[in-house]
């Protein structure tokens, strides 16, 4: 049998086999514990990041709004100045 290493481990009895099998599924059970943790904290990153895309977008097009307003307003005042 191999440890947590990779390495062999040492010949186990048959009595002791029983408690190896049960730490064996209580860390395993820990394992997922902490895989079903990080899955929600990457499940959280995603909804922010989401979020986050949808107020970029929304403010790239406030500014591309703003900017041809300011374009248009530069087009009227330079039409106006010409004689």
């Amino acid at each position: 049998m191999s440890g947590p290493n990779g390495d062999l481990g040492m010949p186990m009895e048959a009595g002791a086999e029983g408690e190896d099998d049960d730490l064996e599924e209580t860390e395993y059970a820990a394992i997922n514990s902490m895989l079903d943790q990080i899955n929600s904290c990457l499940d959280h990153l995603e909804e922010k990041n989401d979020h986050l895309h949808a107020r970029l977008q929304e403010l790239l097009e406030s500014n591309r709004q703003t900017r041809l307003e300011f374009q248009q307003q530069l087009g009227e005042s330079s039409s106006d100045a010409r004689p």
